[in-house]
Order: C-alpha cells, then structure tokens, then sequence
C-alpha cells in the first residue's frame, strides 16, 4: 500500500544556504527507498481554514520505506539543515486501496460507536 510523508512546513521569507542545501540533498535520501516527490514547492490553494505555510508530499512503496527512509543516516544528517531555518510538521501515513469506499468506513465507525444512521 504507497504510503506518504506529509509535510507542513513555515519556511521564512528568505531561504537560508542550508535549506538550499537541504533541498538539493533529499531527493538522494529518498531514491534508495523508492520515495518520489508528488508535491513540492507549490503554491496552494485554501478554500477552508487557514494554511500559512508551504506543502510537501513525498510517495513510498509502503510504510516500511518511508520509515526506512526517516531514519536512514543521510536523512537525519539533513534534518537540522531544515529545522534549524524551517519549523513544521511532518507525518508518515498509509493511503487506501484501489475499492476504498468511505461509506463503508462510515458504516464501521457507526457500528464501533453503537450509532444509528440517520
């Protein structure tokens, strides 16, 4: 199941060298775990919420790359290159299938929390 690493991040109105450094190292961390960029650098869109700041979404094989890749040694060696100037958040999360139907995970949720559908 691809998996992905999400990453919410405020980078400052100027970039540092090191985050220029940062961005021209991570592509090799993630090559050895299959990883791709699917997001990066764009500008977004809100049409709910509010979002200061900028999107990452990097595509695994599965969860097992992407946690292979967090914790390689190239990746944490770049680690501080970014946090040091760009604050944020970072998750690691498996996508659904092909038949996901979120009906159906309504319906699981209703039975678990013993609630009717309406």
């Amino acid at each position: 199941m691809t998996a992905y690493a999400v990453a919410h991040l405020q980078p400052p109105a100027r970039l540092d060298d090191e985050v220029f450094d940062y961005m021209e190292r991570i592509q090799a961390t993630m090559e050895p775990y299959g990883g791709r960029f699917l997001v990066h650098g764009a500008n977004v869109e809100v049409v709910e919420g509010d979002w200061p700041g900028a999107l990452v979404i990097v595509a695994f094989p599965g969860l097992r790359e992407a946690r292979a890749w967090y914790a390689s040694d190239a990746y944490r060696a770049l680690i501080p290159l970014r946090t040091r100037h760009m604050p944020g958040d970072i998750v690691l999360v498996e996508g659904v299938g092909p038949g996901y139907d979120a009906a159906g995970t309504a319906a699981h949720l209703r039975q678990v929390q013993g609630t009717a559908a309406a």
